[in-house]
Order: structure tokens, then C-alpha cells, then sequence
């Protein structure tokens, strides 16, 4: 899957750090709506990654024209992301390990880690994926299924990226995980983070939410860390494969967007466990009646 790389400029008089942190949020919130799935923010640049074939510009540039914040403006320059820049950056990189309220480290390995006892440890080797737990979505993803009794659970992955939340739910006591990517380097990348845990009960699938139409049974929990546009239209399907009394636990979205993703989940029948955030980033938990 081929990918564009845009690089956001936030120009502007008289921007404080707290203003330019605000207004990076709002860019990635807006770039989410057009496609954009992921981002990298370092030294006051944001950085976007989008399929190439998901890539909505015309709606990116409308929204960024009518920018919310008062005497700021976005420009962005657009290129192709080559997979070998990519790989390259995370093999000499990689990235700091992560702790999870105590309950789990994630590292990759090139940062060897002491794990405590009662931990769960997470080595995640990331190539050409996103997915490495240093996202706050990620984060509170991996706290909701450590806090989850997934013991002897049947656990569905919707857009696996690196497979760190199948690999958590397969560590944590998931009877089997299915997973899914449309990102075929993201299917080759969670297979083989799951050989480097040992998490042998994940099964990795290519595609998007129609591959769940080859797939039979109904799952305990079903898990999509994504943008709040696929979650509003993929959302009736997941709820086609959840079990009565299964959990939905979403995230990928900003405070803003709560609002019409709980409308569609109660639509669906779904009722609101939980919701937690860290800034302005969500994760919601709703159980099927």
C-alpha cells in the first residue's frame, strides 16, 4: 500500500507553545477527516501519513481554509513516503520503551527492559507500521484490555497496524484473535511482531471491514483504533460480529467527535461502559445488550 507524506505548516502572529500545540491537535483532527491515519509531531513539526488511494485533498484543503482558530493559517507540503526512508528511521531509531500503569511495558529491541513481576512485556518490532504505543490512542487501548477479563475471550483486531493491541489481548488470556489490515505491510509487520511474542493464536487477514464476511462466529470483544470517519462507517459491521454482552472498545478520535460515534453506536443498539482521554484524544467502551 502506497503512502503520501504531508508536512503541516502553522503560520501565524504572536503563537504561544500552548497555541501551537492546540492548533497541531485541531490539523491532525481535520487530516483524520481526509484520510490521514497517522502522525508524527517533533521539534514544531507535524508530520501526516495517508494511503495514497484514501487521500481526500479536496476536503483537506477546505477544512484547513476555514481553520477555527482566528489569524492562523495551514499549508502543507505532499510527497510520497518511500518504504525505505521509513525502515531505515525505525532500525536506527526505534523508540523509548513505554509503561502502562504498571501493568505492561512495550519496548522495542533496541531497548532492552527489566520486566517487573506480574507485567505483561511487549517487543514491538515496527516495519513500515504504525503502532508502536508512544500514540496516547494506542496507550489507552492497551490500559482498556489489560483492565478487560479476556480469559478464553474471542478477540477481533480492526486495523491491526503493528498488532500490538491483538498481541496485548493474545498475552492477556484471549482464547484467538483475528486481525485485519487494508495495509499489506502492516498484515507482514503484525505476523511478525506476533512471532517475536510468541502470541501463536493471532490470525492476520488483508483487507478492510468486508473481510469480515469470511469470517464465522461472533467475537467477545472487537477492538478498532482508527479515524472517526472509518469507525462511523465500518461500526454496523462490527456490531454484526459482536457477541450479546460482547465489548466495542474504540479509539483513534478527538473530544469532538464523541458525540456522533455514540449516536451511531446507540443507533446499533450499543450502550456507553466508559470513556476515558489523555489531551484531547478518546477512547470509548460500549457492550452489546
Amino acid at each position: 500500500m502506497k503512502y503520501l507524506q504531508a508536512t503541516f505548516h502553522i503560520n501565524g502572529t504572536n503563537i504561544t507553545p500552548e497555541l501551537m500545540a492546540t492548533a497541531s491537535d485541531i490539523v491532525s483532527g481535520l487530516a483524520s477527516e481526509a484520510g490521514f491515519e497517522s502522525f508524527n509531531e517533533e521539534e514544531g513539526s507535524l508530520t501526516g501519513y495517508v494511503q495514497e488511494d484514501l487521500f481526500n485533498r479536496e476536503l483537506l484543503d477546505a477544512l484547513l481554509a476555514d481553520f477555527p482558530i482566528p489569524n492562523i493559517s495551514v499549508g502543507y507540503d505532499l510527497e510520497k513516503a518511500e518504504y525505505r526512508d521509513w525502515n531505515a528511521a525505525w532500525e536506527e531509531e526505534g523508540f523509548e520503551p513505554i509503561d502502562i500503569d504498571g501493568l505492561c511495558i512495550i519496548h522495542d529491541k533496541k531497548h532492552p527492559v527489566t520486566v517487573g513481576e506480574g507485567q505483561t512485556e511487549v517487543v514491538i518490532d515496527a516495519r513500515m507500521a504504525f503502532g508502536t504505543g508512544t500514540h496516547e490512542t494506542t496507550q489507552m487501548m492497551v490500559d482498556r484490555l489489560l483492565h478487560t477479563d479476556l480469559k478464553d475471550k474471542r478477540v477481533l483486531d480492526c486495523g491491526c497496524g503493528t498488532g500490538i493491541l491483538s498481541i496485548v489481548a493474545s498475552k492477556a488470556g484471549a482464547s484467538s484473535v483475528v486481525a485485519y489490515d487494508i495495509d499489506e505491510w502492516s498484515v507482514d509487520n503484525t505476523l511478525h511482531n506476533a512471532q517475536l511474542n510468541e502470541a501463536d493464536n493471532i490470525e492476520v487477514l488483508t483487507g478492510d471491514i468486508h473481510v469480515l464476511s469470511h469470517i464465522s462466529g461472533v467475537f467477545d470483544i472487537v477492538m478498532a483504533n482508527i479515524n472517526r470517519n472509518i469507525l462511523l462507517a465500518d461500526m454496523p459491521s462490527m456490531c454484526e460480529v459482536l457477541a450479546v454482552g460482547g465489548t466495542l472498545m474504540l479509539s483513534g478520535f478527538y473530544e469532538s467527535d464523541v458525540a456522533a460515534l455514540t449516536e451511531e453506536a446507540e443507533r446499533l443498539g450499543l450502550i456507553l461502559q466508559s470513556k476515558s482521554s489523555i489531551g484531547d484524544w478518546v477512547s470509548l467502551s460500549f457492550l452489546s445488550k
